[in-house]
């Protein structure tokens, strides 16, 4: 193994502890067992698993059944749903090159996820939302349906809607607008600037921080964090992308949030136990835990 594809160090510990509002356990290497011990001695007691296609989405059902400090959010991601109706030759996905199904395969995935949103341990329908930049104009109109649909089933069972927005905010916030968002939304790895934050905070949406909010270039990211209303604030890790500065390049896992905690402690001008407080408070509102 070299350095790169190392497994970062364990952080110093928090002192308040946190959840990750946002990781991929069935993306990363050892068991989930193994990610939950390592992420707790470091302060990170709770996490959200969020899946991204049926599969996924029924393994982080099971996963919360099974782990009493393991919240699911369920859905297709936005680049699954052009992929389900349109099909997928390349097999980008983790299933491999698929045939279209049309909107009736769609319609079939869909109730899935909504038969899995009616589950107690299921807290989240997510990650969902709109992406532009992998989906051609042909697969915007899937997305969209799709938004829609998630949009509708977690408000009907009153769960939180974690939003995945990639380069479509204004998309986004059209929709939530025209279809009236759940009473919790969260936008996940919040991607936007100081002027979008002040819009999802107007709103009450809370926004969730990633490890980019470390990187160099991720100076809009840290502007956005420094308006938003520390009662909205979130972090997660996306885990395992998104590894936070000095480990970009390597693996995430649930144990490196408190890098991304005292680095959002640094960007608010507060200590890391006020901020840890004001998350782990945020976040049991957000997914009602």
């Amino acid at each position: 193994m070299s350095a790169k594809d190392a497994p970062p160090p364990l952080p110093e510990p928090l002192l308040v502890e946190v959840a990750d509002s946002h990781t991929h356990l069935d993306m990363q290497s050892g068991t989930v067992e193994e990610a939950l011990v390592k992420a707790a001695a470091v302060g990170v007691t709770t996490v959200v698993q969020v899946g991204c296609d049926v599969k996924g989405s029924q393994w982080a059902a099971e996963t919360a059944a099974a782990h009493a400090n393991v919240h699911a959010a369920v859905a297709l991601h936005p680049n699954e749903a052009p992929r389900i109706v349109l099909g997928d030759p390349d097999g980008w996905s983790r299933q491999g090159a698929r045939e279209g199904g049309g909107d009736a395969a769609l319609d079939d995935a869909l109730a899935e996820i909504d038969r899995l949103a009616a589950l107690p341990y299921v807290r989240g329908v997510g990650e969902t939302g709109l992406d532009f930049f992998r989906t051609g104009p042909d697969g915007i109109a899937a997305q969209e349906r799709s938004f829609r649909a998630h949009i509708e089933i977690a408000k009907r069972h009153n769960k939180a809607l974690v939003i995945h927005d990639r380069e479509a905010h204004a998309d986004v916030l059209r929709v939530l607008d025209e279809e009236g968002a759940p009473e919790r939304t969260v936008f996940h790895c919040y991607s936007g600037d100081a002027a979008m934050a002040e819009i999802c905070a107007a709103k009450g949406y809370y926004m969730s921080f990633a490890g980019n909010v470390t990187f160099k270039n991720a100076q809009p990211l840290r502007d956005a964090l420094a308006v938003a209303p520390l009662e909205l604030v979130l972090v997660e890790t996306d885990a395992p992308f998104l590894t936070p500065a000095p480990f970009r390049g390597r693996p995430n896992a649930p144990y490196l949030i408190p890098v991304t905690v005292r680095a959002m402690a640094q960007v608010r001008g507060i200590g890391e136990n006020e901020l840890a407080e004001a998350i782990a408070v945020n976040t049991a509102r957000a997914f009602d835990y």
